[in-house]
């Protein structure tokens, strides 16, 4: 084999990569993941009150340390949150809907991750779902960090969040 037969073969490689690359730091490319839970235990006026009392989210769910916020649950507050273990974070809410859905943002540096919490009313019961989106240049260091571990716990963590809403 001769010296040319190896660089077509290293070429067509760096494209490879360079293509994978570009897609992994394609700023447009968002990951997406669910989790939905149907439930009979609570009604959406319970989830959302649940939700909306950001002070006391520490009360019920082991992995907050702390989050606080001044004035209303509404879209165009924010909020301070810090994970146990992790870095205190601004997040912002970017949307709001009483008894039915909020969106919650967190800037990172070259992304973004999108909290998406639903309360949908259906004939077998309440539906639940947590969406969590991660968009950006470094997006996929993100989703590595911190969002694929919020979507492992979503089930255990969703049902303690019916668990302690059934008391409100």
């Amino acid at each position: 084999m001769d010296l040319k037969y190896y660089l077509h073969i290293i070429s067509k490689l760096t494209i490879f990569a360079l293509i994978n690359i570009f897609h992994h730091f394609n700023p447009k490319n968002m990951w997406t993941k669910s989790h939905s839970i149907l439930t009979n235990e609570v009604t959406k006026e319970q989830m959302w009150k649940l939700f909306a009392d950001v002070n006391n989210w520490h009360t019920w769910d082991n992995g907050v340390e702390f989050a606080k916020i001044d004035g209303k649950f509404e879209k165009g507050n924010h909020f301070i949150f810090q994970p146990k273990g992790g870095p205190k974070l601004k997040i912002g809410i970017v949307e709001a809907t009483e008894n039915k859905s909020f969106t919650d943002c967190t800037n990172f540096p070259l992304a973004k991750m999108y909290g998406e919490h639903t309360f949908e009313e259906t004939t077998n019961g309440l539906k639940l779902t947590t969406t969590m989106k991660v968009e950006g240049l470094l997006g996929f260091v993100w989703r590595k960090i911190v969002a694929q571990k919020i979507v492992e716990a979503l089930p255990v963590d969703m049902q303690q969040q019916i668990q302690t809403a059934k008391n409100l």
